[in-house]
């Protein structure tokens, strides 16, 4: 029950924040933050408990979010349809793939969901007359105030922690971590591997498509480059669980809360700070430095996961016990 308290207590002051929290680009970052506790617990179940590595979060993203997208434009249909089908429409694309791919293993696999990802970006650009092309999708948001996306962002990021939590204490998840572990001894002891290797594909499409879906209806604008992009969805999926923890419940949320923010730092330069002191000290080096920390934030997650991979292997949670012997000086087994 102890175990439980801090989580909740957690979601609590989450859900309590608007209320003394009233700035919408802070609001805008929280909505960002439990966007990709979603995606980063998605790619934790298929990569850290399953040990399927994929690359192919963008692909799922981006079948969630034209689907929400499509249904406005072609059907006149609202775009929240889209959140209780964008998660199954990753899961129509996922299958079949994993039907196919899972015959593969290791980086042979992964470099299959890369293609993935490329086969559906290219296919959206090419299919001009449905899906807009490069010209995209645009919709007019639901809200105007931030308050009614932050609270389902904050339900889903909620149901999907507490769904990895019950479906990696449950049966398929000790198999999910056998396979992970030594897939020709599982199969050895009966276990269909590659039936539970397409049940974490379809759990990890299912929770990327419905994040898809919500962007779509978040930001109001979708393009190929933008749902189907490798860097920004895909890899930042891969750092949010490494950062995190791979193979932990809690661990994308604080992958999360970490990549969000160093993003957001390298984006604003710092909170503005380099180029507050460039104003004040009158200094053109300083502004420069600022223009170019905003465009460098792929160097910071870069230098952040070798810092990582060097200091802590298991991410922040795999490794908390480390963490709080070496830096609060308390007993791991405390």
């Amino acid at each position: 029950m102890k175990k439980n308290l801090l989580p909740l207590a957690v979601a609590g002051l989450v859900a309590a924040l608007p209320l003394v929290m009233r700035d919408d680009y802070y609001l805008h970052l929280m909505i960002l933050f439990m966007m990709w506790v979603v995606i980063g617990s998605a790619w934790n179940l298929i990569a850290g408990y399953t040990g399927q590595v994929s690359f192919g979060d963008a692909a799922f993203f981006g079948c969630g979010a034209y689907t929400a997208g499509l249904l406005a434009h072609h059907l006149g249909v609202s775009t929240w349809w889209g959140l209780a089908l964008g998660g199954f429409t990753a899961i129509a694309v996922g299958l079949p793939f994993g039907w196919i791919c899972f015959r593969m293993r290791g980086a042979y696999f992964a470099l299959a969901t890369l293609a993935l990802n490329e086969v559906l970006r290219h296919g959206a650009t090419i299919a001009e007359k449905f899906t807009g092309g490069m010209v995209g999708i645009l919709i007019m948001p639901s809200f105007m105030s931030k308050i009614p996306y932050y609270y389902i962002a904050l339900a889903m990021a909620v149901a999907s922690i507490a769904s990895l939590r019950w479906v990696v204490r449950s049966k398929p998840g000790y198999y999910f971590v056998s396979i992970r572990e030594d897939q020709d001894a599982a199969e050895s002891l009966g276990i269909d591997t590659h039936l539970y290797k397409m049940l974490a594909l379809a759990y990890a499409a299912f929770w990327t498509g419905i994040a898809g879906a919500l962007y779509m209806n978040y930001m109001g604008f979708i393009d190929p480059t933008v749902v189907f992009n490798l860097h920004d969805i895909s890899i930042m999926a891969i750092l949010v669980g490494i950062v995190g923890g791979v193979g932990t419940v809690y661990g994308p949320a604080v992958g999360a809360f970490v990549m969000v923010t160093v993003q957001e730092l390298f984006r604003s330069g710092f909170f503005g700070l380099f180029k507050w002191l460039g104003d004040v000290s009158g200094s053109s080096n300083l502004a420069k430095v600022a223009e170019v920390l905003t465009q460098a934030h792929v160097l910071g997650f870069g230098i952040l996961v070798v810092l990582v991979i060097l200091i802590l292997p298991n991410g922040i949670v795999g490794d908390w016990p480390k963490i709080r012997k070496r830096v609060f000086r308390l007993d791991a087994g405390a």
